[in-house]
């Protein structure tokens, strides 16, 4: 290990990648490369539903098309499910955590015609089930079933921060690729009691991607600014856990015509396609405006 910048690239194998992927890898590569530092690849799997070997493959393939090369091992987060849970029972310690059982239709509901909405879009959670606040170790909420999923008390959290901050703002390093670098303002409030451990899967992105960058001794994270607003929540967990913060760079997003994010939801045209169509990875590089 040295001190090196270290860089990573975590594409989730829950479908094959696209430009917009192809942007962030490359935009990744080419900025540890610059600074002599090291890339590393990352497989984000914990959504053991939706991913699927044949994806990891595909993922493969089509860094090393494009020309990317990557230290190995390569760390699959499905081979990581204790140490997630390590990190929320330090948060429990810590009275940050409570059990929540109730549904998405429940938290709809509840939030009524016109709630406040987190920055993916979804209703603020209310503890709709009457069950916040009771130890996380207790039975779920009577009139509800198992599983339960673990939430972060965000009241509690930021009362917690503040106590171990000294009452100082919680802000974070944003560096715009080249020279800049400046300090950013943190808003976890504003994503309300988000999920750590979800019901299905113990774990969650967010509680996910802080272990695992700081188990990495990740320096800088780069991804899209569609990934801005995470950056509040997980600086926030990592001021919480006492992990380092890394220096954050959100590129711009690849749109289609229409102006909307390329998604692999929406079934995108895939790298996998446009090289069978006799694409090149320079084409890739000029169609992202990385030429």
């Amino acid at each position: 290990m040295t001190d090196d910048p270290v860089f990573r690239f975590a594409p989730s194998p829950n479908g094959r990648l696209h430009l917009g992927h192809a942007l962030s890898a490359l935009t990744t590569f080419e900025l540890a490369k610059r600074m002599g530092g090291r890339f590393l690849l990352r497989i984000e799997d914990i959504d053991l539903g939706r991913s699927r070997d044949a994806y990891v493959t595909g993922i493969l393939e089509d860094l090393e098309w494009l020309g990317l090369t990557w230290e190995e091992p390569v760390l699959r987060q499905s081979t990581r499910f204790d140490a997630y849970l390590e990190a929320a029972a330090r948060l429990e310690q810590q009275g940050l955590l409570y059990r929540c059982a109730a549904t998405r239709a429940e938290i709809r509901a509840a939030a009524g015609a016109d709630p406040a909405r987190d920055p993916d879009g979804a209703p603020l959670y209310t503890p709709a089930c009457g069950y916040k606040g009771q130890d996380p170790g207790d039975p779920p909420c009577v009139g509800h079933g198992t599983p339960t999923a673990l939430r972060l008390d965000m009241a509690a959290a930021i009362a917690r921060l503040r106590y171990l901050q000294g009452n100082a703002l919680l802000t974070y390093d944003a560096w715009d690729g080249g020279d800049q670098i400046r300090d950013v303002e943190a808003r976890p409030d504003r994503w309300g009691d988000a999920i750590l451990i979800r019901k299905d899967i113990p774990a969650s992105y967010h509680l996910a991607v802080v272990v695992d960058d700081a188990f990495q001794a990740v320096t800088h994270v780069t991804r899209g600014r569609d990934l801005e607003p995470a950056t509040d929540l997980h600086v926030l967990l990592q001021a919480l856990l006492g992990l380092p913060q890394p220096i954050y760079h959100h590129h711009r997003l690849i749109a289609d015509t229409d102006g909307r994010k390329l998604s692999k939801s929406a079934r995108d045209t895939t790298l996998c396609e446009l090289r069978a169509t006799g694409t090149t990875p320079a084409d890739i590089r000029r169609a992202v405006d990385l030429a």
